[in-house]
């Protein structure tokens, strides 16, 4: 299996945080956490669907997932080829008019978001490309055609940071304090540029957080706390949802 990361040119680097060239030889089910950005993906070979309550959906050969607030089951195909392209979390919307919260919990075609001759003449060059290097050159040059000439929105932006200084533990009042907002036309402007709400946001990295600590010799009551949740009931039903399973069952597979 190959999962290689590639990094964007210095005119996308602040709303690409990276490519990844992925192979696998073999068919395999996997699981996929909640991530802080959007991904869009490219089949250049094989299939990939999701699999949802026993069944299975195939997914478009050129496609992107919004955000999500728990985890995703993927199926591969044998002989799978794929280059993803992993947005920043203010990213998507520099590319796309489609408010970004329109894609939570989905995975759609790109030719929902962008024009479809433009998005087959992408699948078209990359089929045809020998290494990764000119398949990225071409999803790169995709990109390029379709960024927006816009200002990012600076408050969103500082939203985004402070709630990564706090490990996702910040509360969206004292969020509305700090940036001197009121929480309606913040939550607004948040969820439209991000693709979910400042709270959820939060709860994906206060949990990727805890997913981390994991591999410390903490107990998880220690996490628990630290992460200041209400008790660990809380703790566990909401690390459930994340994940598929309890913190005991996740940390016996580290």
């Amino acid at each position: 299996m190959k999962f290689e990361k590639h990094y964007p040119t210095e005119k996308l680097k602040d709303y690409i945080k990276y490519y990844v060239a992925s192979e696998n030889a073999v068919e395999s089910e996997y699981k996929v956490l909640p991530a802080t950005g959007l991904v869009m993906g490219f089949q250049y070979k094989g299939q990939l669907s999701t699999i949802k309550d026993k069944t299975l959906n195939q997914l478009a050969s050129a496609g992107i997932t919004g955000m999500a607030d728990s985890y995703k089951i993927f199926q591969n195909s044998a002989d799978i080829g794929t280059i993803l392209v992993y947005f920043t979390e203010i990213g998507f919307t520099h590319f796309s008019s489609n408010p970004a919260n329109e894609l939570f919990n989905l995975s759609l075609s790109l030719d929902d978001i962008f024009e479809k001759s433009r998005v087959t003449e992408v699948e078209e060059k990359i089929t045809f490309a020998d290494t990764d290097k000119q398949r990225i050159k071409i999803v790169e040059h995709f990109l390029l055609s379709q960024l927006k000439d816009i200002e990012s929105d600076k408050l969103i932006v500082e939203a985004v940071k402070l709630i990564y200084q706090s490990k996702g533990t910040i509360r969206v009042k004292e969020l509305n304090e700090k940036l001197f907002i009121s929480q309606s036309p913040f939550e607004k402007r948040f969820r439209k540029i991000v693709g979910t709400t400042p709270k959820k946001f939060a709860s994906i990295i206060r949990l990727n957080t805890v997913i981390d600590n994991l591999n410390e010799a903490k107990s998880l009551t220690e996490i628990c706390y630290e992460n200041n949740f209400f008790d660990q009931a809380h703790f566990i039903k909401d690390f459930k949802h994340f994940t598929g399973q309890t913190p005991e069952q996740y940390k016996r597979f580290l």
